[in-house]
């Protein structure tokens, strides 16, 4: 009897207390607080976003037929923009409204920042704000899944920091884009770096004066593990399966003018690019690559979308 006792009391004793509802307020989400029309296709998404602590705009391209009660869903062309211009940028430099308006194609042009760098802020080890990773592939994902009729076939393109937020994210994110493309992106970040040589960061600082780029990844030699896992030539391996398309100019003045000199800016992504397609190649993954004679302008960006399109378009709808 005593010993039965005392198996009931221990049983009771350690027995989990009951659950209890908790207390603690959901996670916030992001939601679109404001949608202005920005033209015959076009709308603005106002997002308030807990990723980034802010609202930020997100312009989208609206296919014909478009409805955001239809029983149909369409493929998703994202649009990425470089280091020092916004989510107006396709719309204002090209004709993306006219090569894209009888294709069937949802275009998604997010704000990423003044070199924002499509990356979540490293922020000397505390994170938090700005984390535009998360406000893309997380919050704008998300919001076009579930209001704005966005499916599950996708392809992504970008010019200058946009190309490496291509890249970044077709890589880091395996499966969700059939297709990139890079147009004078900055594919190996840590090109031609040596311990110790500051002058990696000279790029965003050029840029975006004022701007502490170490904020972003860190240092490259003390967070080194952070640079490689936002490097797209260290992460390239994870590319197997994506179409992929990279072009670059040699800074040179071509076909499409430029300055009467070598444009430094876009002789250097032609570094970048011919260090990343040649990683491409050595692991056997497939890539249509183009170099020639320009300069790091969107005269050369518009060309390029449109010679890419076409095969963005094949990985969209194969």
């Amino acid at each position: 009897m005593a010993g039965a006792l005392m198996l009931l009391f221990t049983l009771f004793a350690t027995a989990p207390a009951p659950a209890r509802a908790s207390t603690a307020p959901a996670p916030a989400e992001a939601r679109v607080v404001a949608e202005t029309a920005a033209g015959p296709r076009a709308i603005d998404l106002t997002v308030r976003s807990p990723a980034l602590g802010r609202q930020e705009k997100v312009r989208l391209l609206l296919p014909s037929g478009w409805s955001r009660d239809a029983a149909r869903t369409w493929p998703v062309l994202w649009l990425l923009h470089g280091g020092a211009d916004d989510y107006t940028a396709w719309t204002r430099e090209t004709d993306v409204e006219r090569l894209t308006a009888g294709s069937g194609v949802l275009v998604v042009m997010p704000n990423g920042g003044r070199c924002g760098n499509y990356s979540d802020w490293w922020n000397y080890g505390d994170g938090g704000s700005p984390a535009w990773e998360a406000f893309h592939m997380g919050e704008v994902r998300r919001i076009l899944e579930r209001g704005y009729r966005a499916g599950p076939r996708r392809a992504i393109a970008g010019n200058s920091m946009g190309g490496l937020g291509t890249m970044l994210y077709a890589a880091r994110f395996p499966g969700t884009f059939r297709a990139a493309a890079a147009f004078s992106g900055y594919l190996h970040t840590r090109y031609g770096h040596r311990p110790g040589d500051d002058s990696i960061g000279w790029g965003p600082s050029l840029v975006c004066p004022g701007t502490d780029w170490r904020r972003v990844w860190g240092d490259p030699d003390d967070q080194a593990a952070i640079w490689h896992a936002h490097n797209p030539y260290d992460v390239a391996g994870r590319l197997k399966g994506v179409r992929l398309w990279v072009a670059s100019g040699n800074g040179r003045a071509g076909s499409l003018g430029g300055m009467p000199f070598t444009d430094p800016v876009e002789s250097g992504t032609y570094d970048h690019a011919r260090a990343f397609t040649g990683r491409l190649q050595s692991l056997g993954i497939p890539v249509t690559a183009r170099f020639y004679d320009g300069q790091h302008d969107w005269p050369y960006w518009q060309r390029e979308l449109h010679r890419a399109y076409p095969a963005l378009l094949e990985a969209l709808n194969g």
